[in-house]
C-alpha cells in the first residue's frame, strides 16, 4: 500500500459527522477542455518511445499530478471504467508522435502500490514511486526515479491552533499530546510514522493508526487530537468545505523534521532501464517542460484534472478551488522546485542515502529485507534531465 496515502473519501463536504463520510459524482465518455497554448520546436517520439507511453499515477487525478496531465490534448479520451485518460503525448501544445495514457492509482488499483503494479502490468512505462516505497521494494520490485516533479513530499501532520497555541512543529506537538491525552490520527503502516517515533520526534503513546481518511474523529475531538494529511490539500477543505471544522489548522511538513524522501518520483522498472534509454533522453525532457508549462498557467489543466475526478467517481471529492490552492501551496512551500541546482527535476545521493539509512531498520523490523547493499545509484538517475529547463521560482 501506498505508505503516504492520502484521504479516501468525502473529506470535500460542507457537512461533517461522526459517522465516515462518503461522496461520488458521475459522467463518462470523451472530454474535451481548454487547452493553454504553448510554442517551441516540435518533439517526435515515434520510433524511440512506445506508441502509447502509460503513466501509472499513485492516486486519483490532482493538481499534484499536474506535470502529467498537462501532456494531454485538447481532446481526451476517458475510460471511467478503467480510470484512465487517453489523448496524443503534446510537448508545447504539438504532438510528439505517440500517445499517453495516463491511469489513476488509489482505489483505482486497490490500493496497491504503484511498483507492485508496473510490474503485474509491463505495459507501464512510468509510475510514480516515492522514495520510500522504492526502498522498500529494491529486492523485488526495484524501480529507478528519472524525473522528481516535486522536490519535497506535502505529508503533513497538522493540529488545531487555538489547542494548541504555542506548538510550531511536530516535535512540540508530541509533548502537547502527551500532556493533553490527544493521540496523532494516521494510516497505519507509513514509514513516516516509525520514523517520527524511532527518533523521538512523537512518543509512540500518542499515535493511532486508525485514520480511516474522513474528517470525523478529527472534529468531534474538538482540537485535542492532531491528523497526518497533506499541505497541498486539508489546510484548505477544513477551513472552507467542511462546515463542522471552518478554521484554520496549523502544521508542519514530514519533511522538516528529516524525512526527505522525493514524493512520486517518475520511475522505471531498473531492468528496463537501458532498453527504455533512448525514449527517457527524449521524454523526461518533454515531462521537465511541462512541469513548467502546468506552473506558467495551471487553469486549463486544473481543469482536466477536476473534469476526470467527477468521471472516475471514487469517491474523491476535488473541485477547483482546492486545485487552485495546491497549485499555489505547492510554489509557496517549494514543494515544487528547482530544487539547489537551478533546473526542475533532479535528485541527490545525500538525500537518498539518507532514506536508505532511515527506512532499511524500519522495514527490516516488518520483515521486509531490502536489496543487500544498496545505494543511491540503484534509485535514481539524473542523466536523462535537461539542466536548461528551470522552473524559475
Amino acid at each position: 500500500m501506498q505508505l503516504t496515502t492520502r484521504t479516501v473519501t468525502a473529506i470535500g463536504l460542507v457537512v461533517v459527522t461522526a459517522a465516515a463520510l462518503t461522496a461520488c459524482s458521475g459522467g463518462s465518455g470523451s472530454s474535451s477542455a481548454p487547452q493553454a497554448v504553448s510554442t517551441g520546436a516540435s518533439v517526435d517520439l515515434s520510433g524511440v518511445c512506445p506508441a502509447t507511453v502509460v503513466i501509472q499515477t499513485d492516486w486519483n487525478p490532482e493538481s499534484e499530478h499536474g506535470h502529467a496531465y498537462q501532456l494531454l490534448g485538447q481532446d481526451y479520451t476517458v475510460d471511467a471504467g478503467q480510470k484512465s485518460v487517453t489523448s496524443d503525448l503534446m510537448a508545447g501544445g504539438k504532438p510528439t508522435g505517440v500517445k499517453v495514457e495516463i491511469r489513476a492509482g488509489g482505489p483505482a488499483i486497490g490500493f496497491a502500490s504503484v511498483s507492485s503494479q508496473m510490474y503485474q502490468d509491463k505495459d507501464i512505462t512510468l509510475g510514480y514511486v516515492t522514495t520510500d516505497e522504492a526502498v522498500q521494494n529494491s529486492e523485488k520490485l526495484p524501480t529507478t526515479a528519472v524525473f522528481a516533479e516535486n522536490d519535497i513530499s506535502p505529508q503533513m501532520i497538522m493540529w488545531d491552533s487555538k489547542t494548541y497555541p504555542d506548538v510550531k512543529t511536530i516535535k512540540e506537538l508530541g509533548s502537547a499530546l502527551a500532556d493533553d491525552g490527544g493521540v496523532v490520527r494516521y494510516f497505519g503502516g507509513s514509514a513516516y510514522m516509525d520514523y517520527l517515533t524511532g527518533n523521538d520526534i512523537l512518543p509512540k503513546s500518542v499515535v493511532d493508526g486508525s485514520y480511516d481518511g474522513t474528517p470525523s474523529k478529527f472534529v468531534v475531538a474538538k482540537g485535542k487530537d492532531a491528523q497526518q494529511g497533506f499541505a497541498t490539500a486539508e489546510p484548505y477543505i477544513y477551513k472552507n468545505q467542511v462546515s463542522a471544522w471552518g478554521k484554520d489548522v496549523s502544521y508542519q511538513l514530514v519533511n522538516d523534521t528529516g524525512y526527505p524522501i522525493y514524493p512520486e518520483a517518475m520511475s522505471v522498472r531498473s531492468g528496463d532501464l537501458e532498453k527504455l534509454t533512448p525514449c527517457l533522453e527524449k521524454l523526461v525532457p518533454v515531462l521537465q517542460q511541462a512541469d513548467v508549462d502546468f506552473f506558467a498557467s495551471p487553469e486549463a489543466t486544473n481543469e482536466k484534472i477536476v473534469d476526470l475526478v467527477n468521471q472516475y467517481n471514487t469517491g474523491w471529492v476535488y473541485d477547483k478551488d482546492v486545485a487552485a490552492f495546491a497549485t499555489e501551496q505547492m510554489k509557496k512551500l517549494k514543494i515544487a522546485t528547482d530544487g539547489d541546482n537551478g533546473y526542475v527535476g533532479d535528485m541527490n545521493d545525500e538525500r537518498m542515502q539518507k532514506i536508505i539509512d532511515i527506512d532499511t531498520p524500519i522495514f527490516a523490523a516488518t520483515g521486509t529485507a531490502v536489496k543487500a547493499g544498496l545505494t543511491p545509484a540503484d534509485l535514481y538517475t539524473n542523466k536523462f534531465l535537461d539542466d536548461s529547463i528551470s522552473l524559475g521560482f
